[in-house]
C-alpha cells in the first residue's frame, strides 16, 4: 500500500432441548455496566422456552418482557416472579424470535437462544420487529467508536459480525436518503475495522439495505490505502455501494442495484486505494468505476453492458466476469475460471434453523453462482448438529477436541488465543470464520508451530480468518506436511479470505520463517492478503527490519496449485516464491519492504543480485503460468541507495510465462531496475509493463537452494499425519 499510517459453547441435543447461556449488557442509573449470565433453554414439543438467572437487584419482583428481536421496537409484558427461573408456555412461533428482558429495579439483562449460541459479538437485525433504520444506527454507532483508525480501530482486538435476516412483505432495511453513499442525507451504513456484514437469507435478494459507504480515515477520506480488514456477503445494496478499501476486504455474493460513479465518491480527483476483491457479485444498473484504485481483482461477476472503462491505475483482472472492460495495458479480462467453490455462508433456513451452505466446486465458470430464486449447488449444513461455534476465550484444545469429534468450526468474531496450532486433520473439514476472526500465537507459552496446520486432506476449507503473531513460530499456516503427496483433484483444498499479519501489533521481537507455506498438490486460493508490517502500533522506523522478521509470503511447494487475488507484501526475501509444477497465479499485488537499511542486507542469489524478486518461480519449475502482476517500489527505510533488480524471476522455460507484468515507483529513491529477469526498464523513468515473458531473451536467473522449514517436533496432541 502507499502512504500507510495498521466461553466455551458446545451445542448440545438432548432430544428436543436446547441449552447454553447468554450474557447481558445492561447499566444502572449511574450508567455502571452490569454483566450478568442467563440460560434459556427451548422444549421443542412442548413449544416453551425456560430462562433462568442468577440474582440481581435489591428487592421486588423480576419482570419479563418479550420482543420478537434484540432491538424491537415493542416488548410485551409475558409475567413476572420472585424466582430465578420463569417459563414462557406461548412464546413466538419462531425459537428464534423470543429475547427476554428481565428487570429488577433499574437493571435489565437480555436473555436470547441466539446470544446463547453466538455470544456477544454478533448482532443479529429482523425487520419484522424493528425499524428501517435500527440497524443502521447501532452499525454507526459502533464505527464512531471502533471503527477508526487509532487504538480503537486499525490495531483493536474487537471484532464484530452483524447478521440481518431476510425482509419480509415487501419490507427493506433501507430508511432512506438521496446522494452519494459518503453524504450526510445518504443515510448510509458505515462499516469499519474488523466487521462483517452477511444477510442471512439463501439469496442476496432476501436482504435488501439502502446504502453502503467504508469511509477511509486518512487524507481527508481521499486515502483508502489503509482502509482493511472487513467484508460483506450474501445481501443487495439498493441505493449506493461505494466500496472504498484496500486489502483484506472482500465483497460477495451480492447484488449491487446503484453505485457511485467511482468506488468511491471522496475526494474522485485525488482518491486512492490499494485494493481489492470482489466476486460472485452483479451490478444490475450501473457500470462501477474503480477510478484511483492502484489494482483490483474482481472474479465471476456480472455488468451492465457497456464499453466505457471502469477505472484502476495500473493491475486491472477480471476474471470470469460479463461484460468486463476490454484488455488493454491495465485491464486483463479473462474469460473464464479454471476451477473455484465459493465460500461458505451461514444463513436461515425454511425450518427457521441456522444452516451453513457449502457450495460446489465448478470448472470453467462464467457469471455467478445464484439467481434470484436458487441459492445454487452446494451442500447444507446445520449449524447446532454439524458445527462446534467457537467464541473468543476458546483456546486450541478445546477447538481440536471439536474438530477430532467431527465438527467443522464456525469463530464467531473474536480474538483466538492460542498455544498450539489448531490442526484440520480430517477430510472435508471447514474453517470458517465471521467478523475477520484472528487466530493468534500469544507469548504465554512457547508457539514454535503455528497458527493453522492443514493436514494432506480432500475437501478441507478454511475461510474468513486472520492469522496474527505474537511470538515467533516457524510459519502462520501450512496446508500439508513437508511430503504431502496425495492427489486432490477430485476434491481439492479450499482457502478463501484469509489474512496473514506479521508484526504491527505486538510489543516484542518476532521472527517467523513463512507465513503460508503450501504443500499440499490441487490446492485453490482464492483471495489472500499476505502482509509483513509496514506500519504499526509501535515504533516503527529502522528498528522494524529485525524486530519484524519474516523470510516469506508465500511458499509453494505443491503440484498444481491454482491462487485467485494474491497480495503479498513487505516480507524480507523472495515474497512468493513457487517450487512446484503447474501452478497458475491470477492477479498479484506486492510492494517490496520498505525498510531494508542497506543494499549488502538486502540481495539475493549469493550476493550477486540487488534484491529479492516478488514473485520467484524456482529454475526446477517446468510449467507455469501467471497474469496480471504489478509490483511497485516504495523504498523509503533505507540509506537511500537500495534498489530491486527484478520485480519478477522465471525461468527461460517454453511452458513457463507470465502475462500483463507492472512495476512502478510510489515513494522513496530506491528503483526496480527491471519488470523481469533483466528486462522490460528500470522504474526510474515511469511506470514499465511488459505483455508477455516466455521462455525469454532475459538473464536467466542463478540457480539457486531455498532454504525451507523443517519437520518441527510437535505437541503431543497435534500429531501431524502423513
Amino acid at each position: 500500500m502507499r502512504t500507510k499510517v495498521v466461553s466455551l459453547f458446545m451445542a448440545l441435543i438432548f432430544m428436543s432441548v436446547l441449552c447454553g447461556f447468554v450474557i447481558s449488557h445492561s447499566s444502572d442509573v449511574k450508567k455502571q455496566e452490569i454483566k450478568v449470565e442467563g440460560k434459556i433453554i427451548y422444549n421443542k414439543k412442548k413449544h416453551s422456552i425456560t430462562i433462568s438467572w442468577p440474582a440481581f437487584g435489591s428487592s421486588g419482583n423480576y419482570v419479563i418482557t418479550r420482543g420478537g428481536s434484540r432491538l424491537a421496537s415493542d416488548f410485551v409484558s409475558v409475567g413476572s416472579t420472585s424466582k430465578l427461573t420463569f417459563t414462557d408456555k406461548k412464546p413466538n412461533k419462531d425459537k428464534y424470535e423470543n429475547y427476554y428482558k428481565i428487570t429488577r429495579n433499574d437493571i435489565t439483562i437480555v436473555v436470547s437462544l441466539e446470544n446463547q449460541i453466538f455470544g456477544d459479538n454478533v448482532y443479529f437485525y429482523d425487520r419484522k420487529y424493528e425499524k428501517a433504520e435500527t440497524a443502521r444506527n447501532e452499525i454507526n454507532a459502533h464505527f464512531a467508536t471502533t471503527g477508526l483508525a487509532g487504538a480503537n480501530g486499525e490495531w483493536t482486538v474487537k471484532r464484530q459480525a452483524y447478521y440481518f435476516k431476510a425482509n419480509v412483505d415487501g419490507q427493506t432495511y433501507d430508511s432512506g436518503g438521496l446522494g452519494s453513499a459518503s453524504a450526510a442525507e445518504a443515510n448510509s451504513i458505515e462499516l469499519g475495522f474488523y466487521s462483517h456484514i452477511g444477510g442471512l437469507g439463501k439469496t442476496p435478494t432476501s436482504v435488501k439495505l439502502g446504502s453502503v459507504f467504508t469511509r477511509p480515515h486518512l487524507s481527508g477520506g481521499a486515502n483508502a490505502t489503509c482502509t482493511f480488514w472487513r467484508s460483506m456477503e450474501n445481501v443487495t445494496v439498493m441505493r449506493d455501494f461505494a466500496w472504498t478499501v484496500s486489502q483484506s476486504t472482500s465483497a460477495r455474493r451480492m447484488q449491487i442495484e446503484s453505485t457511485s460513479k467511482y468506488i468511491s465518491d471522496v475526494g474522485s480527483n485525488n482518491f486512492w486505494g490499494s485494493g481489492g476483491f470482489i466476486a460472485d457479485s452483479r451490478y444490475t444498473t450501473t457500470r462501477p468505476n474503480w477510478g484511483g484504485q492502484q489494482q483490483w481483482y474482481t472474479r465471476n461477476t456480472v455488468f451492465p453492458a457497456g464499453s466505457g472503462t471502469m477505472g484502476g491505475s495500473y493491475n486491472m483482472v477480471w476474471q470470469g466476469c460479463v461484460n468486463a472492460p476490454q484488455a488493454n495495458d491495465a485491464n486483463s479480462p479473462i474469460a473464464t475460471t479454471p476451477i473455484i467453490r465459493e465460500k461458505p455462508f451461514l444463513f436461515i433456513d425454511k425450518d427457521g434453523e441456522y444452516k451453513v451452505f457449502v457450495p460446489a466446486w465448478k470448472k470453467d465458470r462464467v457469471g455467478i453462482s445464484w439467481s434470484e430464486t436458487d441459492m445454487g449447488q452446494g451442500k447444507i449444513q446445520d449449524l447446532v448438529t454439524d458445527w462446534y461455534v467457537a467464541k473468543e476465550g476458546d483456546t486450541d484444545v478445546e477447538i481440536n477436541n471439536a474438530l477430532k469429534a467431527g465438527k467443522n468450526i464456525f469463530f464467531t468474531p473474536g480474538h483466538y488465543a492460542l498455544n498450539a496450532p489448531i490442526q484440520v486433520n480430517r477430510k472435508d473439514a471447514i474453517l470458517l470464520g465471521a467478523g475477520i476472526a484472528s487466530v493468534t500465537l500469544e507469548p504465554t507459552e512457547k508457539n514454535t508451530w503455528g497458527c493453522i496446520y492443514v493436514d494432506d486432506k480432500d475437501g478441507i476449507i478454511v475461510a474468513g480468518l486472520l492469522m496474527d503473531s505474537f511470538n515467533s513460530t516457524t510459519y502462520q499456516i501450512r496446508v500439508g506436511n513437508e511430503d504431502a503427496n496425495a492427489n486432490h483433484s477430485a476434491d481439492p483444498i479450499l482457502l478463501t479470505d484469509i489474512t496473514c499479519r506479521v508484526g504491527g501489533v505486538q510489543s516484542k521481537n518476532i521472527q517467523i520463517h513463512t507465513s503460508m507455506q503450501i504443500n499440499s498438490n490441487y490446492v485453490v486460493g482464492d483471495h489472500f492478503w499476505l502482509w509483513r508490517a509496514d506500519h504499526g502500533s509501535q515504533r516503527g522506523g529502522n528498528l522494524r527490519w529485525t524486530r519484524d522478521r519474516c523470510k516469506n509470503g508465500l511458499t509453494v511447494t505443491g503440484d498444481d496449485v491454482t491462487l485467485y487475488g494474491l497480495f503479498a507484501e513487505h516480507y524480507q526475501e523472495y515474497e512468493v516464491l513457487w517450487l512446484g509444477e503447474r501452478g497458475r497465479t491470477y492477479f498479484l499485488q506486492n510492494e517490496p519492504p520498505y525498510d531494508a537499511p542497506n543494499q549488502a542486507s538486502w540481495s539475493s542469489q549469493g550476493g550477486r543480485v540487488d534484491g529479492y524478486a516478488a514473485y520467484k518461480v524456482a529454475n526446477t519449475v517446468k510449467e507455469h503460468q501467471g497474469i496480471g502482476m504489478g509490483s511497485y517500489a516504495v523504498l523509503t527505510g533505507t540509506d537511500g541507495k537500495v534498489n530491486k533488480s527484478n520485480g519478477f524471476e522465471i525461468p527461460n522455460s517454453p511452458n513457463v510465462k507470465l502475462e500483463k507484468m507492472c512495476i512502478t515507483r510510489f515513494a522513496g529513491p530506491g528503483q526496480i531496475q527491471n519488470v523481469i529477469n533483466g528486462t522490460g526498464g528500470s522504474t526510474a523513468t515511469g511506470v514499465k509493463r511488459v505483455a508477455l515473458y516466455n521462455n525469454g531473451e532475459g538473464k536467466q536467473p542463478y540457480d539457486e537452494t531455498f532454504e525451507l522449514p523443517n519437520r518441527e517436533s510437535y505437541p503431543a496432541y497435534i500429531v501431524m499425519e502423513k
